[in-house]
C-alpha cells in the first residue's frame, strides 16, 4: 500500500473531531476535505487540519477517494447516495440511518454504483465490535461453549444523560431532528452486538417510554423481548435516566452461563447438559454440578474508531475485504430498533424481517405533529 487514501469528513461535531484526531496518525491516509453546513465550523477545521473546507458534500467529491459521514442521522441517506454516484467510498457512523426504508435506499444505491465501480467499499462504524470483552464473548459463542442457547439478558443503563445534554442541540431528541431517542442514538451498538452474537430474532415485543424522565419527545427507557424460533428468548433493558447504571449481560445455554459485568467475564460451566439432566435425572430438585472460571481478556489489543477506519482504508487500498462491519449489517440493527418502537406504538408483536412502511408512516406522523421547542445551549457538542 504505497499510495495515500484521500479522506473527507462530512459533519464536524463531536464525532467529526474524534475522527480528525486519529486520521492525523495514519500513515496511509491524507485528510483532504472537511465539510459542514456551518461554514465557520468547516473553516475552523480547515485551518486546524490543512484540509479544504466545504459546506456542500457534493462539492468535495473531486478532492476525496472516501468519506466518513458523521452528520445527524437523517442526512446519512442523501450524502451516501450522492457519494456512491460519484464513485466515492463511504464509512457511515451508526446508525446507518433512522428507518428501514432509508437503509434500503442506501444499500440499493450502493449496489447500483458497484456496477460502474465494482471495488466500491461501504462500511459502518460499529466500533464496539472491536472492544476486547465483546470480542471475547463472540469468540466463546462461536466455539459453542454454552451449547444450545436458551436465554439472553442485557441490562445496559450506563447511558445516563441529563436534561442539559438534551437541551444542548435543537435537533437532539426530536422526531424531526434525530428520529428517535436511546435506540437511535445510544444503543445502535448494543442492537448490533445482539445481531452479531445471535442473528436477527424472529419476533419482537417492545415497551418504550416517551419522555419518562426527561423533557423530550422521544424514548428514554426501553424494555424489549426478542424471540428466536430456535427457542432462545432475550430481554433487552436500556435507559438514559439511571445513575450509576448497570451494564450486565447474561447468556444461558445448556452447558452453563456466561456473565459479563464490570469489564469481566465469568463462566459457570456445567458438568453436563442441563437439558439432558432435566430429562434423565430421578432427582426432582438438584441442578447440574458446575464450576466457575474467570475468562482472561487482553485489554491491550487495538480497538475503537481508529481500528475500524484502518480496516476500511485497508479494504480500499488492497481490494480485499477487511471491514469490521459491512454497512448492510446496519440494516438489521435499524430493523431491530424500528421493530421495538413499532411494537410499543401498536401494542403488538412484530415479526422479522419487517417491511419498513408501517414504521416510516408512524415516524412521518410524529414528525408532522412534533412541536417540541428547545433552547440551544451549545455547551455540549452537536453530535451524540
Amino acid at each position: 500500500m504505497n499510495r495515500k487514501l484521500r479522506i473527507g469528513l462530512v459533519g464536524l461535531g463531536n464525532i467529526g473531531t474524534t475522527h480528525s484526531r486519529y486520521l492525523k496518525e495514519m500513515e496511509n491516509v491524507e485528510l483532504t476535505a472537511v465539510c459542514d453546513v456551518v461554514a465557520e465550523k468547516a473553516e475552523r477545521f480547515s485551518k486546524e487540519t490543512g484540509a479544504k473546507a466545504f459546506v456542500s458534500h457534493r462539492d468535495m467529491f473531486a478532492d476525496v477517494d472516501a468519506i466518513i459521514i458523521g452528520t445527524p442521522h437523517y442526512d446519512h441517506v442523501p450524502i451516501a447516495v450522492d457519494a456512491f454516484a460519484a464513485g466515492v467510498h463511504v464509512m457511515v457512523e451508526k446508525p446507518i440511518t433512522v428507518h428501514v426504508n432509508g437503509a434500503k435506499i442506501m444499500l440499493a444505491a450502493y449496489e447500483e454504483a458497484k456496477k460502474t465501480h465494482p471495488n466500491l467499499v461501504f462500511g459502518i462504524m460499529f466500533n464496539e465490535r472491536t472492544f476486547p470483552h465483546y470480542k471475547k464473548i463472540k469468540e466463546l459463542l462461536n466455539e459453542g461453549i454454552l451449547g444450545k442457547l436458551t436465554r439472553f439478558t442485557w441490562i445496559n443503563t450506563k447511558w445516563f444523560r441529563s436534561q442539559a445534554y438534551y437541551d444542548s442541540g435543537g435537533w437532539r431528541a426530536t422526531w424531526a431532528g434525530e428520529g428517535g431517542g436511546i435506540l437511535t442514538n445510544q444503543c445502535p451498538h448494543n442492537l448490533d452486538m445482539y445481531n452479531w452474537y445471535f442473528g436477527r430474532p424472529d419476533r419482537v415485543h417492545g415497551v418504550a417510554s416517551i419522555g419518562k424522565y426527561h423533557n423530550i419527545e422521544v424514548e428514554d427507557e426501553v424494555s424489549a423481548t426478542f424471540y428466536h424460533d430456535s427457542g432462545l428468548v432475550s430481554q433487552f433493558i436500556v435507559s438514559t435516566a439511571e445513575s450509576p447504571g448497570t451494564n450486565r449481560m447474561e447468556i444461558v445455554g445448556e452447558h452453563g452461563t456466561l456473565i459479563f459485568e464490570n469489564s469481566k467475564i465469568l463462566l459457570h460451566k456445567n458438568r453436563k447438559s442441563m437439558l439432558e439432566h432435566s430429562r434423565t435425572t430421578k432427582d426432582g430438585f438438584s441442578g447440574v454440578e458446575s464450576w466457575e472460571t474467570h475468562i482472561p481478556i487482553n485489554h491491550h489489543q487495538p480497538s475503537g474508531h481508529k481500528l475500524v477506519t484502518e480496516r476500511f482504508v485497508e479494504s480500499i487500498l488492497t481490494g480485499e475485504d477487511h471491514l469490521i462491519a459491512h454497512a448492510a449489517e446496519g440494516l438489521d440493527q435499524v430493523m431491530l430498533a424500528n421493530a421495538i418502537m413499532l411494537s410499543s406504538f401498536e401494542n403488538r408483536m412484530v415479526d422479522l424481517p419487517m417491511c419498513g412502511d408501517a414504521f416510516e408512516a408512524k415516524l412521518g406522523e410524529l414528525i408532522k405533529t412534533s412541536k417540541f421547542v428547545k433552547a440551544t445551549g451549545g455547551a455540549i457538542g452537536d453530535f451524540r
